[in-house]
């Protein structure tokens, strides 16, 4: 034994704890200390059976992601990996019992399905959900659990990530027993009622491996749907495959073939952009000028000014958490409005079986709906989620501090504007920060926390915890126009609108960005979002434009032919009744016409080209806002983009692309736009510095004393 596993006793039956806080990983030493434990359990006449069991708040939650870049790196060899123990417990004589609390995942998972039986308490998850790394199960998970569960469960589990709960583990055989109360004293119990039965291998089992005719259907089916909903993405076809060997070949060869599947999937580019975005959404927590125990002030309580569709999602957002919070509008018929909206999107939640209708009755008795600022006096935090204009906003907050408590944070709800300049009507900047949700903000994981100059660390370190308390990716940017998702985000519609004006066609350019692995086309995002929004913020910062410079024209002079996208029924594209998008060949002459009156010579262009100009767009201009520190490192502006802009992960995020790329390339394809474009094009210098030096963004941190 050695200090993360310990091995006791409960008279006839031993007790293996594993004590490796916080989540119990199989690290170095926790395989080596179960093995050993398992090992004395096997030779000790007076041990009937046995129950592995996680100290502290869960089981295992997975293998040491830590280790996989050690593989991968040739640090370490990765040989057979944990099959060997996993045969071990399985071989053991004596009926193995695992006990389950808190989440059994990856590793953690295979780990238990090695056993013989096992127990849980309600609320467990357990679940395969290495493909969000970009690997697979590489321990006899995608072998043992179609075993347990069947084959067009274990494909679900495997392809798609997600975990389950122990009531439905229960129902489909992966566990035995659901423990009520004390999880040990249970699984000791239940380790006492088996022992004298048989020992049950699991990787004997074949009653649930299905037929070949029916197990076709499910692969046929399961990698058509992978490849629809997860575009590009090859772990999820390899775990089907994986799978798939599971009900062909016998256990061992099986395991042969996971094994193979995995290190394919290890060695990838994909894997290592996943776990990059695994890291770089935890490193994002880390403020280097805000300690970890930075005390924080109780949020028991919130209101929201603005019931419109981003304040009502906000409003959502804190009554999910069980944050009571009150919701104001100017007048009576927009905060009907306003809650109409919130009890149609609850409504489709039930519908699809996100919440329960119990759920969402609680929720709403959580939002108090008003049109005075009575009981505002009591909220620990107001979010001001109005018009996006500078003198309303101002106004806003002038109101705020005047009947807010003292100690009370105001939070601005702004995609662009200057968050020092609302805070300076108030007699409190040290207590305003920016708060800038996604839309729809009840759905989208994205929490863009904007510092301003006298923002304290109390609130920075506030609005980080209750980030993850309301199920969001909090990420704290700096104060500029834009922040980083929408400075960035100016380049790259820049350039595909300006594609557009130079002949390609709208169709094209959405197209080109969308088999990129985009969410969404740009313009097609233009015509979601609303063309006005970004017309109106244009105008409000028009003064501040070089003169000279190339604009993009054609987005606004759609707007000012009433096209401002899917609320009108016309933008970039025609809708129908179902918002769904048409192409317009009225919009290709429009800017056919626009391009002429203005000079623009329209050609023929490629999807590369359409590719590279909007991506490089973006990348050179997060090079920017690394290099001015209103980012703190590349990988919070790959969080970003990812969670909020809808850049595929599997990619890592832009400026993780870049590195891929190789940033020689990147700036030799920027500098030739800067000689066909101008200035526009004008390459970041930190770009410049990095591809010379041969280095990476990766390697690229901002220093504490940034205007981050």
């Amino acid at each position: 034994m050695n200090e993360l596993v310990q091995l006791t006793w409960n008279s006839d039956i031993a007790i293996v704890t594993i004590d490796n806080p916080p989540v119990n990983a199989l690290s170095l030493g926790v395989p080596e200390g179960i093995s050993e434990a398992i090992e004395q359990i096997a030779a000790d006449d007076g041990v009937q059976a046995a129950v592995v069991i996680g100290g502290g708040t869960t089981f295992v939650a997975g293998a040491d992601i830590k280790e996989f870049e050690k593989f991968r790196s040739g640090q370490r060899p990765r040989g057979p990996g944990h099959l060997p123990l996993l045969r071990q417990i399985e071989d053991c004589p004596k009926p193995i019992v695992m006990a389950m609390h808190g989440t059994a995942l990856g590793g953690g998972l295979e780990l238990a399905m090695a056993g013989h039986y096992r127990v849980a308490v309600p609320g467990t998850q357990v679940g395969q959900p290495e493909v969000k790394l970009g690997i697979i199960p590489g321990a006899g998970g995608t072998q043992r659990l179609p075993r347990l569960v069947g084959v067009a469960k274990a494909v679900e589990m495997c392809a798609y990530g997600s975990p389950i709960k122990a009531d439905e583990a229960l129902r489909l055989g992966l566990i035995d027993r659901i423990i009520d109360g004390d999880l040990q004293a249970g699984a000791v119990g239940f380790a006492r009622d088996i022992v004298g039965r048989p020992v049950q291998k699991t990787r004997d089992k074949s009653d649930k491996l299905g037929t070949p005719q029916e197990n076709d259907a499910i692969f046929t089916a399961a990698r058509e749907s992978a490849r629809k909903k997860q575009r590009g993405v090859v772990a999820p076809l390899a775990a089907i495959d994986a799978v798939a060997a599971s009900a062909k070949l016998p256990f061992e060869e099986g395991c042969r073939e996971e094994q193979r599947l995995f290190a394919d999937c290890l060695n990838s580019n994909q894997s290592k952009a996943l776990i990059h975005v695994f890291f770089a959404e935890r490193e994002a927590a880390k403020i280097p000028d805000v300690p970890k125990n930075t005390s924080t002030i109780a949020i028991n309580s919130a209101a929201v000014i603005g019931a419109g569709t981003m304040g009502g999602g906000i409003a959502m957002v804190f009554a999910n958490a069980g944050i009571p919070v009150l919701l104001k509008e100017a007048d009576q018929p927009g905060l009907d409005r306003g809650i109409a909206r919130i009890r149609q999107n609850y409504v489709h939640s039930v519908e699809r079986g996100r919440f329960t209708q119990e759920f969402v009755d609680e929720r709403l008795r959580l939002i108090q709906p008003t049109v005075t600022f009575d009981g505002f006096d009591k909220a620990d935090m107001v979010i001001e989620a109005v018009f996006e204009g500078m003198a309303l906003k101002k106004e806003v907050f002038a109101e705020l501090d005047r009947v807010c408590k003292r100690g009370a944070i105001l939070a601005s709800n702004t995609s662009t504007l200057n968050i020092d300049e609302i805070a300076s009507v108030t007699s409190r900047p040290d207590l305003v920060i920016g708060t800038h949700f996604f839309s729809p903000a009840n759905v989208m994981r994205l929490l863009e926390l904007v510092r301003g100059k006298k923002t304290c660390k109390e609130v920075i370190a506030t609005a980080m915890q209750l980030s993850r308390k309301l199920g969001k990716v909090g990420v704290l940017v700096g104060n500029c126009r834009g922040f980083v998702g929408n400075r960035m985000f100016h380049p790259y519609m820049r350039e595909s609108v300006f594609l557009v004006e130079e002949g390609a066609t709208v169709e094209a350019v959405d197209k080109a960005l969308y088999d990129f692995g985009m969410a969404m086309g740009p313009l097609a995002v233009g015509d979601l979002a609303g063309l006005d929004v970004g017309w109106r913020i244009r105008k409000e910062y028009r003064h501040l434009e070089k003169p000279g410079v190339r604009q993009a024209v054609a987005g606004d002079l759609l707007c000012e032919l009433g096209r401002f996208g899917q609320k009108t029924g016309a933008g970039w594209y025609k809708y129908d009744q179902n918002r769904r998008a048409i192409p317009d060949p009225e919009v290709t002459e429009l800017v056919r016409k626009w391009a002429a009156e203005a000079g623009v010579t329209q050609r023929r262009i490629s999807a590369d080209e359409i590719v590279d100009r909007c991506i490089y767009a973006l990348v050179n201009e997060g090079a920017r806002v690394l290099e001015e520190g209103y980012a703190l490192r590349a990988g919070d502006v790959d969080t970003i983009y990812i969670n909020g802009y809808g850049f595929p992960a599997h990619l890592g995020g832009p400026m993780w692309f870049a590195d891929t790329v190789g940033l020689q390339k990147v700036y030799d394809r920027i500098l030739e736009f800067h000689r066909q474009h101008g200035s526009l094009w004008e390459p970041a210098p930190l770009l410049k510095q990095l591809a010379e030096d041969g280095k990476t963004f990766a390697s690229f941190n901002a220093g504490v004393e940034s205007t981050a």
